[in-house]
């Protein structure tokens, strides 16, 4: 494996009904080429060895007899070849014939998987030609020669990953053999398959492949047979299909005359971490025990990934936008309107900065109020410029807040500030942690204070990429009484401000693109020369993007340093060098380790995707722990 990856491939070859000599020298030819794109597994449609629209001609002796010599010349030939070669003939075993999937490596036959579920229906009556692998009686067949594992009962692996293989129809099912397959330890499924198209079933198709992925937790590879197929009745397109855990990541060119080798990567650490989270692994196994086939390995470690990894795993794809928008503000929106409502507020009080943050958590109190039927005034807005404000966001803070009519209030917190560095003692010339903090602490007394004076909530507006680095101050903006954003990181806050831009008055929507456009800063040291923002935070911590994609990988699959740093490489690779990269990872993992802290005890709020840092029940991490090496 390369960083926890196998290289797969779904193979469509040239193909002549019956001639398999021709067939398998053609399959011989993209396993050749598979070697060089350093495949490890290769998988090629059912019966691709005579053809799946042979009929009763597989009752002819002479076609048995020529596959049986034609596997034995494609052993020949792939000889040298250290990959994994799956491919299907009929096999005859006493008096039953069956369409089995055959496993070779380095020209030997590891095992015979035959067909469990034949399809009877108008297009295919299988049950003619074929039996069932279930009616199988004994464990091993001979076969070119040799002894060799026979069943549906085999699974193959190489000590670090494990295989299993269906046939067609049996995907088909209602409990398909891949399901128990996976529940026995295989991550990768490969489908050796012959579906012809219909109408509207090459969508259904996929979708079952994504679901059988999702529901295995597995990668699931599918080759199906193509254009040389008989077009006698039905016609086959050569759907080459590889998913993993519930998304396809690569497919074939369908109705193609060519030969096609659809190469891609699984990333089999990413199955397993999300079956070790998966308990019922254990819990839904049948008894029945299944046999493991030892593979040699492929000695492919290293190679460059076919696959692309999204720099922004939080964010969700463009195309359904809308939709995500409004069902990631649906959940922030429901979490506040029963804490409101249950707490029996009069109000709900929000410290606006005019940056991302507070008007998301804004905008979240606002469509909150909308729904319960409130009015907005009860909603109070409460901005404190300090040292560092600048014009530029205390105009965007006071702005936002008349065009989305709530009451506003202006409370400088300077003159509270210098008499707290009076108190104790601190020269407010030193702009050290204890001038910011001080700040940051007398912002979250003034809204405690408030909603206690107004009978009203505080909301917190920290997300959860700040969680994760610790960057807040500890019973300052740490502390709320509801944190909406809790559940939503860094890029997701700035692509939601974004499509709510969109959904509002212009006035208000250019307040929010400014907003969207001024640096990310906590403003708590003094402007510069020219007025502008001088405490620039992804100047201080790093960017938020790469620290959101090192969050997505740590905490949802648990991935160490050295596999999270190169799947940055890969997705941040003309952006960042390898350099800047692994400088701030180790920032993140510093600071994710050293400010467990803050986490193990802050606010409810609402959970919105499938990471959270909640300590009672997402996130659970003792505060001393020692920092990973990156």
């Amino acid at each position: 494996m390369n960083n926890g990856f196998i290289r797969v491939a779904a193979a469509i070859p040239e193909l002549r009904v019956a001639d398999c000599a021709y067939n398998v020298a053609r399959m011989a030819d993209l396993v050749r080429k598979g070697e060089e794109e350093k495949v490890q597994i290769i998988c090629f449609p059912e019966l691709s060895v005579t053809g799946y629209t042979c009929a009763d001609l597989f009752q002819q002796q002479q076609l048995l007899r020529d596959a049986q010599k034609a596997l034995n010349e494609l052993q020949l030939l792939t000889f040298s070849t250290t990959s994994v070669i799956i491919v299907g003939m009929p096999v005859r075993v006493q008096s039953h014939l069956f369409n089995t999937a055959v496993v070779l490596q380095g020209g030997h036959i590891l095992g015979v998987v035959p067909k469990t579920h034949l399809p009877n229906n108008n297009e295919f009556y299988e049950k003619r030609w074929f039996s069932s692998g279930v009616l199988a009686d004994s464990q091993t067949i001979t076969l070119s020669g040799e002894q060799v594992p026979f069943g549906t009962d085999i699974l193959f692996s190489d000590g670090k990953f494990t295989f299993g293989i269906e046939i067609c129809e049996d995907l088909w099912v209602p409990i398909p053999p891949s399901s128990q397959q996976a529940l026995h330890g295989a991550e990768i499924i490969f489908n050796l398959s012959a579906t012809n198209e219909l109408i509207g079933k090459h969508q259904y198709l996929r979708q079952l492949i994504e679901q059988q992925s999702a529901r295995c937790n597995a990668g699931y590879v599918y080759a199906s047979a193509g254009a040389g197929e008989s077009t006698t009745d039905v016609v086959y397109a050569g759907n080459g299909l590889i998913a993993e855990n519930g998304k396809i990541i690569a497919a074939s060119e369908r109705f193609s005359f060519d030969p096609q080798l659809i190469v891609t990567d699984i990333d089999i650490e990413r199955l397993q971490a999300e079956r070790i989270k998966n308990t019922n692994y254990a819990n839904d196994k049948s008894a029945v025990p299944y046999r493991t086939i030892q593979l040699e390995d492929a000695h492919f470690i290293h190679f460059d990934l076919k696959r692309t990894f999204d720099r922004h795993p939080f964010v969700p794809p463009v195309t359904n936008r809308d939709e995500s928008c409004h069902e990631i503000f649906s959940i922030q929106i429901g979490g506040l309107a029963k804490r409101w409502q249950h707490t029996q507020s009069e109000t709900v009080v929000v410290g606006i900065s005019g940056g991302l943050d507070s008007t998301l958590a804004l905008l979240v109190c606002v469509k909150t109020a909308d729904k319960l039927g409130l009015d907005r005034k009860q909603i109070i807005g409460i901005t404190m410029p300090g040292f560092g404000t600048t014009d530029r966001t205390y105009t965007n803070a006071i702005n936002l807040m008349k065009s989305l009519g709530i009451t506003m209030i202006e409370i400088s917190i300077k003159d509270a500030c210098l008499q707290h560095f009076k108190d104790i003692n601190h020269d407010p010339k030193v702009h050290d942690v204890v001038y910011e903090n001080t700040q940051a602490r007398e912002r979250t007394q003034i809204l405690m204070d408030v909603a206690n004076k107004q009978r009203g909530l505080v909301i917190g507006t920290g997300d959860l990429s700040e969680m994760a680095l610790g960057w807040s101050t500890y019973n300052g903006d740490h502390m709320s009484m509801y944190a909406v954003n809790s559940g939503v990181p860094k890029t997701l806050v700035r692509y939601l401000v974004d499509w709510a831009a969109h959904q509002l008055d212009a006035s208000s929507e250019e307040i929010l693109r400014d907003i969207l456009d001024t640096p990310v800063s906590p403003e708590l040291l003094p402007a510069d020369e020219n007025g502008d923002i001088a405490q620039k935070t992804e100047d201080i911590v790093g960017p938020y993007e790469l620290h959101d994609f090192f969050l997505y990988y740590m905490v949802r699959f648990g991935f160490s340093p050295s596999k999270i740093l190169f799947l940055a490489k890969n997705a941040f690779a003309d952006s960042y060098t390898d350099e800047v990269i692994e400088k701030w990872l180790k920032t993140f993992i510093r600071r994710f380790f050293s400010q467990q802290f803050k986490r193990s005890c802050i606010p409810d709020g609402p959970k919105v995707g499938s990471i959270n840092l909640s300590p009672r029940g997402d996130w659970r991490m003792p505060s001393d722990a020692w920092a990973f090496e990156v």
